[in-house]
């Protein structure tokens, strides 16, 4: 959010992906590896690239600026943990108990009803935005979780990162020239904090967690990111929070707790 504030969202969706493959970049060198994923995975690296590297990013950032609030987002976003764990279902084998999809669609319908009753009694195009993040971000943990179970978690964002710089690279010098900028102090450090942290080191540890802990049960962790994301927009942003927002949060965030506790087993050979 601080990040717009000086740069188009745009630039700040894509350019953060080029800021963090340059550290991706660095990093792979110092170590030796090679710059390039083994060609085995290459779908795989793709698919996080996809998710996490441009899609989750620029639905999230274009919904920002399309007037989604950042506790409306927050609210939105936190049926992510439920989205990994139904893609982790998908993709890694594990066999959901019934009350595993009960709860997912409690969960679904929380905020299906919170989206309605927002003032215009219907979606809008910031929550379709958000929704598509939210699938976006699903595809990318739940690939990555599946690759650092055999690869280090910093080496599978680096690949993915380095798989879409050409093309984060030069979008980002062709906006950079074209669209209006009006850089501060906030805006520079939100857009570092963006490309460096939220894009890059932020998930080494969290594909490291994924992979040890099992991608469904470590994504309880984010349960706590709609009320934690809402307390930081009341207090750097000043947002209001209303209790519709504060309900369905913790309606959400009940729902995901079920779904990750009813996750079932895993399948064999996962």
């Amino acid at each position: 959010m601080f990040a717009m504030r000086g740069f188009d969202p745009y630039l700040v969706a894509i350019g953060r992906a080029a800021l963090a493959a340059l550290a991706a970049v660095i990093c792979l060198k110092a170590a030796g590896a090679p710059l390039l994923p083994p060609r085995a995975h290459l779908r795989s690296y793709a698919m996080i690239a996809l998710g996490v590297v441009l899609g989750f990013p620029l639905f999230s950032g274009l919904a920002l600026d399309g007037g989604a609030s950042t506790a409306h987002s927050a609210v939105v976003i936190g049926l992510l943990p439920a989205a990994t764990a139904a893609f982790a279902v998908l993709r890694a084998g594990e066999r959901p108990r019934p009350l595993f999809w009960v709860a997912c669609a409690a969960g679904a319908l929380s905020i299906t009803m919170f989206t309605l009753t927002r003032g215009t009694g219907r979606f809008a195009g910031a929550d379709v935005l958000l929704v598509l993040a939210l699938l976006s971000a699903a595809v990318g943990y739940t690939e990555g979780g599946r690759l650092a179970r055999e690869t280090p978690g910093w080496r599978v964002i680096s690949y993915a990162l380095v798989l879409a710089a050409p093309l984060t690279v030069p979008v980002t010098a062709v906006l950079a020239v074209t669209t209006p900028m009006e850089p501060s102090a906030e805006s520079v450090a939100g857009f570092a904090y963006v490309g460096l942290v939220s894009m890059f080191l932020g998930f080494i540890p969290w594909y490291a967690g994924l992979a040890m802990g099992g991608i469904a049960r470590a994504g309880q962790i984010q349960l706590a990111q709609p009320l934690i994301t809402l307390v930081w927009a009341w207090l750097l942003l000043h947002e209001e929070i209303g209790v519709a927002t504060i309900t369905a949060a913790l309606a959400v965030l009940v729902c995901v707790a079920v779904t990750q506790a009813s996750r079932g087993r895993r399948g064999v050979g996962t």
